[in-house]
Order: C-alpha cells, then sequence, then structure tokens
C-alpha cells in the first residue's frame, strides 16, 4: 500500500506539467471518477482577497447547524490535508493516499496530464462524496472561468472584492481580471457579490445578465454579533458569506450564525499568534492595504517590526509601500519555495520606497523573528502565504 509521503511526492511531481487553464481536463477526469454531476450542494466562491475567508466562515455556519461540510480551499500553509476539510477535520493521511493512488491509476497515459490543482480538485469531490458531505464551500484557485474548480454546478456562485493579482494569468486591467472571476457565474445560478469597483461591478453585471443569473451586491456589514476574524473587512465577508446561504437557501438560525462567525478559523489573516506576532498572508496590493489597516484598528499608531517575504511574480514594491506604513523596522528573511524573491533583492526594493526605515537581512525565519522579538514590542509577518506557513510551522 502506497504511504501518504510517496503519495504526496507523486502529487507534487505533477507540478512540473505547470498551470494549464481550461475545463476540458478536469471534466474527463471527474466523468472518469464518476463525479461529473456532484449531488452535493456547492457554493463556489471567487474573487481577489477574501475568498477564503468567505469560504471558512459557510463552513463554520453550516457546521454549528449540524450540516455535514466540505472545506476546499488553497494554497495550504503547513500540511497539504489543510486543503481538504470535512466537518472541520482534514482529509486523513490514509484517505489522501488512497484517494490520489485510484487517480494515479487512472491518468497515467493521459496526454496532457492533470495538473497538481485539477488532481487535487478531483481528490476533494471524491473525498466530500464519500463522507457524504451536505453542502461543500468550493474556493476557487487562480481566476475562475478556467479555473479547475469551475467543472461543477454551484447552487449560488460568490465573488468578493476584486483586485489586481496574477495579472500574468488573468489581464492587466481590472475588468478583465473581474471577467476571468465572473467566468464562474452560470446560466440561473443565483450570484452573491461583494461590493466591487466600478469597473468590476460593470462586467459582473453584463456576466450575469447574460446569464440569467440573479445578482445580489452585499453592501452592508455584519454587526450583530463577535467574530473571530480581525478587521473591519471581515464583518463584509461575514455578510457576503450569510447572503450567499441564504441565496442558496441553505437553512441556518441566528444561533448558528452567531456560533459559526464566533468560533470561526482561518490562519494567517491577521492571526494573532500571541500578545506580540501577527501572521497575515498578504501578497497583493489590496491585501497589503487591508493587514495595515487592521494593523492600525488593533494597535493605534504602534509600529511593527515587519518581517517580509514575497514571491517574485508579485508586485512588491506595491505591497511593501502598503506594509511599510506600519513598519518602524524590516526583516528580510530566506524562506522556501522556488518563485522566493532573494532578500538582497527585497532589499533594494525597500531601501527606495522607504530609505528612513532600517532593514536587515536575516538567514532564516527563526532567525527573523528573533532580530523583530529583540528590536519592537510587536511582530508583524507579511507578504507572502509561504512565509506565513513556513513562520506557522515554526512557531
Amino acid at each position: 500500500m502506497t504511504s501518504y509521503e510517496d503519495a504526496i511526492a507523486w502529487l507534487f511531481g505533477t507540478q512540473r506539467f505547470g498551470i494549464k487553464l481550461g475545463l476540458e481536463n478536469i471534466q474527463r477526469l471527474l466523468a472518469a471518477l464518476g463525479i461529473s454531476a456532484p449531488g452535493e450542494r456547492i457554493i463556489h466562491v471567487a474573487g481577489t482577497n477574501g475568498k477564503g475567508s468567505v469560504c471558512a466562515m459557510i463552513d463554520a455556519i453550516a457546521r454549528a447547524q449540524g450540516y455535514r461540510s466540505g472545506l476546499f480551499t488553497s494554497p495550504h500553509l503547513v500540511t497539504f490535508r489543510e486543503r481538504i476539510q470535512v466537518n472541520g477535520e482534514m482529509i486523513s493521511p490514509s484517505a489522501v493516499a488512497a484517494g490520489l493512488m485510484m487517480i494515479r491509476a487512472l491518468i497515467h497515459d493521459w496526454n496532457p496530464h492533470p495538473t497538481f490543482f485539477e488532481i487535487t480538485t478531483a481528490l476533494g469531490l471524491l473525498h466530500f462524496r464519500s463522507e457524504g458531505c451536505e453542502l461543500i464551500a468550493l474556493e476557487t484557485g487562480l481566476g475562475g472561468r478556467l479555473d479547475a474548480t469551475n467543472a461543477v454546478t454551484p447552487i449560488v456562485s460568490v465573488l468578493t472584492p476584486i483586485d489586481y493579482d496574477h495579472q500574468k494569468w488573468l489581464g492587466h486591467s481590472l475588468a478583465e481580471i473581474a471577467a476571468e472571476k465572473a467566468g464562474i457565474i452560470k446560466r440561473q445560478v443565483p450570484v452573491v457579490s461583494a461590493i466591487q469597483p466600478r469597473e468590476a461591478e460593470t462586467v459582473i453585471r453584463h456576466r450575469a445578465a447574460e446569464c440569467e443569473a440573479p445578482l445580489e451586491f452585499v453592501s452592508q456589514q455584519y454587526d450583530s454579533s463577535p467574530l473571530a476574524l480581525h478587521g473591519m473587512h471581515q464583518k463584509q465577508n461575514a455578510a457576503v458569506a450569510i447572503a450567499a446561504l441564504r441565496t442558496g437557501r441553505i437553512a441556518v438560525d441566528e444561533g448558528a450564525v452567531e456560533e459559526g462567525l464566533a468560533t470561526v478559523t482561518w490562519p494567517a489573516r491577521f492571526q494573532r499568534w500571541n500578545d506580540r506576532i501577527v501572521i497575515d498572508g498578504a501578497h497583493n496590493p489590496a491585501g497589503a492595504r487591508l493587514a495595515a489597516a487592521v494593523w492600525r484598528e488593533e494597535f493605534g499608531d504602534e509600529k511593527a517590526a515587519l518581517v517580509f517575504g514575497i514571491l517574485r511574480d508579485k508586485d512588491a514594491a506595491a505591497v511593501y509601500r502598503e506594509l511599510a506604513k506600519v513598519a518602524g523596522l524590516v526583516v528580510l528573511p530566506c524562506f522556501r519555495g522556488e518563485r522566493v524573491m532573494f532578500p538582497a533583492e527585497l532589499a533594494e526594493i525597500v531601501a527606495s520606497v522607504t530609505p528612513r526605515i532600517r532593514y536587515q537581512i536575516a538567514p532564516s525565519c527563526a532567525d527573523a523573528l528573533r532580530i523583530a522579538q529583540e528590536s519592537s514590542r510587536r511582530v508583524l509577518v507579511a507578504g507572502s502565504l509561504h512565509l506565513a506557513g513556513e513562520v506557522l510551522a515554526l512557531l
């Protein structure tokens, strides 16, 4: 019997096939697995920022109501198993190994070969089926229109705030990016959207009209009870999550809403690890702007020792410019990943954007945390979910 470690090694080996946007392979794979038309109720969520938080809230509320709920998100922070959860429990190592080996046998001679994300999506849907999930919160990976998760037909499509990210794949204007995200809208399937920039809203309205899909923009924020997640924007995400459940005719009472929102967990989203360390996966300008805003909500004018790292395909200067608003010192660690921007390169950006803020390069995340904690009362780790995951694993 194949071990979890061997199965995961095979799966990560499929990353050599790269990112291939399109639905033909995933549709073929789901059909071969007998789940081409999942019978479970699915809420499909796309957007630039907040889509993981909205999925986590939908899942938490559904579980509080007593539904057997599936949660599919990406990327993972510490372990692959985070991506696929049922009733708050990560998929087991044995289920990962069994599912992946079934898929591997099925696709061994396929050309084109399914990608890492296509296989992961199929594994998730297969697991949710075997576990008897009554509701699934399904987060897109990249974009929406050609994302592997778009091979299913949901009971409601959800769009969180759209901003600039992944321009290489999605386009260089908000209208182009919104067109890719709005590609999850399907014929006569209702749509719930957060308030959007004007260019994105125009695209969404046009797509919904084209698909004869009822459309609701959620402008209010949720203020009725405490939220476990920090920041005013999470109150807006909560309102979107509640609207999605109600639009999808998932019966939930106020008690379940309050319990779910009070207990929801979503790591590395302004996560207060302890009284001194905050971890936020902010990796695009809009996410960094939110992280800085929440920092000021929580700590006023107090400055952070910013542990900052980012991937080289991101707009490092724009992300740093937002985070620098709350930084008194910047520590640039080496961390793992093929696309990581080297600290020396990042140092040039930091020096150029904020010549008066002191920075220091650290050989590791452990060294970066030590330096930051010795230099400041509070520490903000931000710039990359990969960095956040490595710090969480370390802590």
